[in-house]
């Protein structure tokens, strides 16, 4: 894995995290990794997004995913403690 690579899987960009670190639910809880593959279009607009909101493009989209989650009722309700 490239140095930028795993600098977009932490979270940063060019070695800096862009933005204040996102209010993370599993904080003090290990954390999966796994590899996305995107079309460039929807990987860039996720970027633009995610830096207008000040985060990471990885704690976007981890926002986006229990953001459905929790609007399809599939977490549980330590879970949806954990993601306030």
């Amino acid at each position: 894995m490239s140095e930028a690579d795993e600098a977009e899987m932490n979270g940063e960009a060019d070695g800096v995290r862009e933005g204040p670190p996102p209010a993370s639910p599993s904080r003090g809880r290990e954390r999966k990794s796994m590899l996305l593959r995107l079309d460039p279009a929807v990987h860039e607009a996720l970027a633009r997004w995610a830096a207008d909101d000040l985060r990471s493009t990885n704690a976007h989209v981890e926002w986006l995913l229990r953001r459905a989650l929790e609007q399809a009722g599939r977490l549980g309700p330590e879970d949806r403690r954990r993601a306030r």
